[in-house]
């Protein structure tokens, strides 16, 4: 059966619902296309810088555009202080990142992770290149960064002596830290004959032996202007110097592998000088808190052996003996004694005196006292026996109380004597 056109349908079958999407999958749609674009993960791209803007962020964004179209792009804060320029209305250049999508707003924008100006690509180039090199020698390990010293005697500076770097340093040092002393070691900053310059100005520093850090700065300039603190000769002086090196070149975005070898990169060189001159008005202050440091830590110290003695004084109390219960132990042995004594001297006393009596009961006077007397010859022997004697001998007859001379009338041998 045939249909005719002219004639109604009276009947179709209904078709497939159109699937509604939200605006937030559509975006997420969109951007997986882009992500999966592998092409589109790195891509360079040259244009015309138009109205960047830099936010409280830190961040850059702007339009980069041709004659005949323009693409957002944005410069994230972390790249914007590696790059080597930075992005101002009109300026043409060449941007190396990847296409992504920003869902939020619906629109797609490039993520810049650097940035060159056009027609400089070939020396960015050869800046990466040699900047892979570098890196991978160590040469710019934050491991082998020295330390500024706190209070420099001789700060070298190599720069020019007629740019304003010189005058800028130099006024930065009057104002902070006059006490310091600035030699310069005078070089070219610019020009094919810059990068030997620039290291025999660090090597006549180095040779010195009495510089206590070294400022390497100059101007702003273009990629060409700066191109001389890229070599690698200026790089490996900066790190086989003796000294620590601070670098100071161009404007807080310009960034050169001297910055990287540095022992501390500074935005500028007035940045730098600030950055290695203590501030001399500050150092009242800074006394004044050692002073407290120091009168404190004193205070502790004596303190502690305040502590210390006191302690000991109390282990040798302990130590000591009682001196009174001694005292009192000694009177008590003394009385004691006293009385052991007395008591001994009593007993001996009254022994002697026993004794005494003995003896005078034995002695030959207590016998004469009893009327008993002693014959003696002349000559002092006693008579003891009648035969020791003649009749008309003289003899001397002991009593108690005296002697007797009286002469032998008769002797009487072997006769008992009755005494009285």
């Amino acid at each position: 059966m045939t249909s005719d056109p002219d004639r109604p349908t009276l009947w179709e079958a209904p078709s497939a619902a159109p699937r509604i999407l939200r605006v937030t999958d559509l975006n997420r749609r969109v951007r997986a296309l882009l992500d999966g674009d592998p092409a589109l993960a790195d891509v360079w791209v040259e244009g015309e810088v138009s109205q960047p803007a830099y936010p409280p962020s830190g961040h850059c964004f702007f339009t980069l555009k041709d004659a005949a179209s323009q693409v957002k792009a944005v410069l994230f804060r972390e790249e914007l202080a590696r790059a080597t320029v930075r992005p101002v209305h009109g300026m043409q250049v060449i941007c190396h990142g990847k296409v992504r999508a920003y869902e939020p707003q619906g629109t797609y924008q490039v993520y810049v992770e650097s940035l060159s100006p056009a027609g400089a690509g070939d020396l960015h180039q050869q800046y990466e290149a040699l900047r892979v090199k570098l890196a991978d020698e160590g040469l710019f390990d934050p491991a082998r960064k020295r330390q500024l010293p706190r209070w420099p005697r001789r700060i070298g500076v190599v720069t020019s002596p007629v740019g304003a770097v010189w005058r800028d340093i130099g006024n930065v040092l009057r104002r902070r830290y006059p006490i310091g002393e600035l030699v310069l070691s005078p070089t070219i900053v610019q020009g094919p004959t810059a990068t030997g310059a620039i290291v025999r100005a660090l090597e006549r520093l180095a040779a010195r032996g009495d510089i206590d850090v070294v400022i390497l700065g100059r101007g702003g300039g273009s990629l060409e202007d700066l191109w001389s603190f890229n070599d690698e000769r200026v790089v490996r002086a900066i790190v086989a110097a003796p000294m620590p090196v601070v670098v100071g070149v161009g404007h807080e975005s310009d960034v050169t592998l001297a910055d990287f070898a540095a022992d501390l990169r500074a935005p500028t060189p007035s940045a730098a000088a600030e950055q290695v001159a203590p501030d001399l008005s500050t150092f009242s202050a800074i006394l004044d808190r050692l002073r407290d440091r120091a009168s404190a830590a004193l205070v502790g110290r004596v303190a502690e052996r305040r502590r210390f003695l006191a302690a000991e004084e109390r282990a040798l109390t302990r130590l000591l003996p009682d001196t009174n219960a001694l005292r009192q132990r000694a009177a008590e042995l003394v009385d004691r004694g006293q009385r052991a004594l007395l008591s001994r001297t009593g007993q001996q006393i009254t022994a002697l005196a026993g004794l005494g009596d003995a003896l005078r009961a034995l002695s030959p006077m207590a016998t004469l006292d009893r009327g008993y007397a002693v014959a003696r010859l002349a000559d002092g022997t006693i008579v003891r026996d009648p035969a020791q004697t003649a009749v008309g001998e003289m003899l001397d007859v002991v009593v108690a109380r005296g002697s007797i001379g009286a002469r032998v009338d008769r002797t009487t041998p072997g006769t008992e004597v009755l005494l009285p």
